[in-house]
């Protein structure tokens, strides 16, 4: 199997060879200006206007997500996976590889969900951004993008990925063991910062893990060792269950790929995160800073 990241010069390199497809995986976050201002955008547009060439876009926001629910970017069911990934090439790849435009936290996102349905993949590390760092030439419009035949996937979902607030009410209430985590930046984290979400703040318990500090200034994930550094070693060498959270499971994702790169075991993502657990005033919440 191969390692989750690849480099800008190792995917150039296999651009060519059968059955590789690249997924675009962008969505467009605007910056919050007011609490509860949460404003999601379709990456298409950009993608159109440039990307790796060969690659595909691939809708978070609508085509992979469940856009019933109360929150954005909710997993969609396994049907409605196996017919956008069928309609993306998904079945007749040999080899897969997402990025996205924005260091890999959507890249990361995909990348989860791929791998809770069976489907190996890797990511960009460093994204576009590193893509075109190196030198390396753009596609644009629809025309760059080669046509995969559409095949039935057959696929299921697997166990030990993804957490539900039900898990996080088990785990507050002292009824199933595990450790929340937040990837969120410090100021959402301990409230002093606008929020896109309903309430600011975090879950009780919760320790802070910004998922922003585990890369470099180029996008890319650090080298083991400041990954580690960043995690902390008790988090990174346990192997209580991990519950990560963040706004809409988008930097949790980014967190659990680093944790994966870590070999840490027990990892789930919580799907809902705070759209949905700041959402509804029942739950708890609470500010102020991390204990370390």
């Amino acid at each position: 199997m191969h390692a989750p990241l690849i480099s800008p010069t190792t995917l150039n390199s296999a651009l060519q060879q059968p059955g590789l497809l690249v997924l675009d995986a962008s969505v467009e976050l605007a910056a919050a200006r007011f609490d509860g201002d949460y404003r999601i955008a379709s990456g298409r547009a950009a993608w159109l206007q440039g990307h790796i060439p060969g690659a595909h876009h691939a809708d978070l926001t609508r085509d992979l997500a469940d856009t019933t629910a109360s929150f954005s970017f909710a997993l969609p069911s396994v049907e409605q996976a196996a017919a956008a990934l069928s309609r993306l090439g998904v079945g007749q790849a040999r080899d897969i590889v997402v990025y996205d435009r924005q260091d890999g936290f959507w890249a990361a996102r995909l990348w989860w969900m791929l791998r809770s349905l069976g489907i190996a993949a890797r990511v960009l590390d460093g994204g576009l951004r590193a893509w075109q760092n190196t030198g390396l030439a753009l596609a644009y419009g629809e025309e760059a993008a080669a046509q995969h035949p559409s095949s039935a996937l057959d696929i299921s979902a697997r166990a030990g990925y993804w957490a539900s607030r039900d898990d996080v009410l088990a785990v507050l209430a002292g009824q199933r063991q595990g450790t929340l985590v937040c990837a969120l930046s410090a100021g959402l984290f301990d409230g002093s910062a606008i929020t896109r979400y309903a309430r600011r703040g975090h879950i009780p318990g919760s320790l802070n893990r910004p998922a922003r500090t585990l890369f470099d200034d180029q996008g890319r994930y650090l080298p083991r060792q400041a990954l580690t550094q960043a995690l902390g070693t008790g988090l990174v060498e346990g192997d209580e269950p991990l519950i990560l959270y963040c706004g809409g499971g988008i930097s949790a994702a980014a967190t659990a790929l680093a944790l994966t790169l870590l070999g840490r075991p027990n990892v789930y993502l919580y799907d809902g995160s705070l759209q949905e657990w700041a959402a509804d005033p029942a739950l708890p919440m609470t500010t102020g800073a991390a204990p370390t």
